[in-house]
């Protein structure tokens, strides 16, 4: 078996040299796309002119990108681009068709998995790398206001938020058509307090709350917590949860509750069509039954313009939409929010009991980044390397995973759902994985049911490497051997 150590030893000693540099900066070109499958590369000698390398440099980066699978030789003709096999899409899931309790196992949990081993590869926590932050504008503005005003730091704050974040909010609002007042909004310690805000609104425990299937994680330890039951219903990974199966679930009011992630959900990277978020509100609204919209990645989208969430097609008040700026702007700020809809005043309420109010320096420093316009250049910028990091990982993993997998390409976020041959026990590959030194999240953590056995979860979080690489290709070596009995 080959240790994840070995692995990088072989490249480490090559990495300063000069082929490999342009046979890094050649693979680069490719996974983003600046390469087109089928595109003839610069013969050795033109390339050689063109860099002023010798002729024995640049064979050696052709050679390096063929045996990783990026180029290949054609006879008489030169190197091209080599054409990247696609996998199959997964199918829409199938759940089990009964609530069940839910309960989780803390030892499956990436957190946990990176506090007891070794780990060298982190493809499981979903925590972008602090050099996608603008840590350094943040640390400015939180400078000018805490000289502006340096009473702020003995104010508690008003429970409901500070204003000022609260109208740039709604002001942002304005772009996928909602039209919501800074008096409708509550600001909460991230998206999770929210989370809680929301079920600690309209549910008790013993209730049914319809969910997702797969569903984050995090989602179902809040329903642990609580004491709920959940509902998976079947998702697409394209589309999203089935609006189909979900009106046939709650036509005998046993659901008191959904939450849905309708932009760019985790794990699945689905986004749901606006006619299916028209469709999802409206029949809920008649039900009376409450959405809790977690629109945390709604930010995340790779072109075009931000989808609207379901919110914007709300009429009653009876979507619950929840967004963040922890996992876009600031994870150690933890400031998030929720447009409550008709449950607001309640939402206020149990806010005031449970945390009182949020740090007024950290919401005040967010709404001077927002009105300085550095948000969406800061935007511009995260949704790009995401963009660039999920293709990197695509690609890898077309390269490297046995032929029968399936995956989902996403258009926004920065997770992927892998699925595998049905002999691929994803429990047992994590097991050989840790012991290599690389981590992923197994798909059982992500059901009550414990479905999703041959399934998992990859975080694309950071700039791609050799290192990454090399840690896919060796998963999808232990998933072949899983499948062929070794």
């Amino acid at each position: 078996m080959t240790d994840l150590s070995i692995m990088s030893a072989q490249p480490s000693r090559r990495t300063g040299t000069l082929y490999y540099k342009m046979a890094e900066e050649l693979a680069q070109a490719i996974t983003s796309g600046v390469l087109q499958a089928g595109e003839k590369l610069p013969s050795i000698r033109k390339l050689s002119s063109q860099r002023q390398v010798s002729l024995t440099t640049v064979m050696e980066a052709y050679r390096e990108l063929e045996d990783r699978g990026y180029i290949e030789a054609r006879p008489q003709s030169g190197f091209y681009v080599r054409a990247q096999r696609g996998f199959a899409v997964p199918d829409l899931t199938q759940p089990p068709k009964n609530p069940s309790e839910v309960v989780i196992d803390p030892l499956l949990q990436p957190s946990e998995l990176a506090r007891l081993h070794d780990i060298k590869v982190d493809f499981g926590l979903a925590i972008l790398s602090p050099k996608l932050y603008p840590n350094q504008q943040l640390q400015r503005i939180l400078a000018q206001v805490t000289r502006q005003d340096p009473e702020m730091l003995s104010d508690y704050g008003k429970p409901v938020g500070d204003l000022e974040l609260r109208r740039q909010i709604a002001r942002r609002a304005l772009a996928w058509g909602g039209h919501i007042d800074a008096e409708d909004i509550l600001i909460t310690h991230g998206g999770l307090e929210a989370l809680n805000l929301c079920l600690r609104a309209v549910t008790q425990p013993g209730d049914v709350v319809a969910i997702e299937s797969p569903a984050y994680f995090g989602l179902l330890q809040i329903l642990e917590s609580f004491r709920l039951k959940a509902l998976e219903i079947p998702t697409h990974p394209q589309t999203g949860i089935s609006i189909e199966a979900l009106e046939l679930a709650t036509r005998d009011n046993a659901v008191k509750a959904c939450v849905l992630l309708p932009n760019f959900s985790n794990p699945l990277g689905s986004l749901m069509p606006d006619e299916n978020k028209k469709r999802l509100v409206e029949m809920l609204s008649e039900r009376r039954i409450p959405l809790i919209e977690d629109d945390i990645y709604g930010e995340f989208c790779y072109h075009g313009d931000r989808p609207r969430p379901a919110k914007a097609f709300d009429r009653d008040g009876n979507v619950m939409q929840i967004a963040s700026f922890t996992k876009v702007v600031a994870p150690g700020f933890r400031v998030g929010w929720v447009v409550a809809g008709r449950f607001q005043r309640e939402l206020e309420s149990l806010k005031f009991i449970n945390t009182y109010s949020t740090s007024m320096l950290l919401q005040r420093t967010i709404a001077r980044f927002l009105e300085s316009g550095g948000y969406e250049h800061h935007l511009r910028r995260l949704r790009k390397a995401c963009a660039e990091q999920v293709a990197s990982a695509v690609a890898a993993i077309q390269r490297f995973f046995p032929a029968d997998s399936r995956l989902h390409v996403p258009q926004g976020g920065y997770v992927l759902w892998l699925e595998l041959n049905p002999a691929v026990d994803v429990l047992i590959l994590l097991q050989k994985a840790l012991a290599e030194g690389i981590s992923f999240t197994p798909g059982p953590l992500f059901s009550p049911s414990h479905s999703y056995r041959n399934c998992l979860r990859i975080c694309c979080v950071e700039p791609w490497t050799m290192r990454h690489e090399r840690a896919i290709q060796r998963l999808g070596d232990l998933a072949a051997g899983i499948i062929q009995g070794d």
